[in-house]
């Protein structure tokens, strides 16, 4: 079974940290959101605030992607999707 994304970030999270040798608290402070996020993160809590998470990653030197995928989603969605910008 694929992990959840929420997962994927929590691991990704917690290895870039320490890497870094950074604790939570450090992290918290550098990124501007409370210690108590960044253990929600880690955690893979699935409802975290983008902003927040997106000020974790910058943080960290990590960025989040959003790419299109071949999905029976997409294939729904049909040609507008295809032609959508960006892609």
């Amino acid at each position: 079974m694929p992990q959840s994304f929420a997962a994927v970030i929590a691991g990704e999270v917690r290895a870039r940290r320490a890497v870094l040798r950074l604790t939570q608290h450090d992290l918290a402070q550098l990124a501007g959101v409370s210690e108590r996020f960044v253990r929600f993160v880690e955690q893979g809590k699935p409802s975290v605030q983008l902003d927040s998470l997106v000020a974790v990653l910058e943080t960290l030197g990590l960025e989040l992607k959003v790419t299109a995928r071949n999905s029976q989603a997409a294939r729904a969605a049909g040609p507008a999707a295809e032609n959508s910008p960006g892609q």
